[in-house]
């Protein structure tokens, strides 16, 4: 099957959300770290800490994606700050539509990826913000 002419540009594009995502993902981690903080009962503590524990997992797969595909180490990123919610409940909301926000984020990522394995890591990453974003709506039911 000849090649898209348009698939260079399109890959170079998605290393670039691929880059991106390592920095969200980071950010998520951070702020996920804020809300288990806040968090009022050790069953929420619990729940955020899974989905943070996913996010250095996501994390770690970009990383290592970038690296294989580039051939080249994006650095720790140090310098990410977040915008702490106003409340604990306004932070669930946040967590919730950036979760669904990072599915439809990943989706053209994992359409350009060059073989199956790393569009099964996509995947993976995907079902992972899909079910975190569940979470995040038992949370937000649950201190209404």
């Amino acid at each position: 099957m000849p090649m898209r002419d348009d698939y260079m540009e399109e890959f170079n594009e998605v290393l670039g959300m691929i880059r991106d995502s390592i920095e969200s993902e980071k950010e998520d981690e951070m702020f996920y770290d804020y809300l288990i903080s806040i968090a009022p009962t050790e069953d929420e503590k619990q729940i955020i800490g899974s989905i943070r524990n996913d996010e250095k997992k996501h994390n770690m797969y970009f990383r290592q994606i970038y690296e294989d595909l580039t051939g080249e180490t994006i650095e720790p990123i140090d310098n990410i700050t977040f915008e702490e919610p106003a409340s604990y409940v306004d932070g669930i909301k946040t967590a919730l539509f950036d979760e669904l926000r990072a599915v439809e984020k990943y989706r053209p990522i994992r359409e350009l990826m060059p073989n199956r394995y790393y569009r099964d890591v996509l995947f993976e990453i995907i079902t992972d913000e899909l079910k975190h974003a569940a979470k995040y709506n038992y949370l937000f039911a649950l201190n209404q």
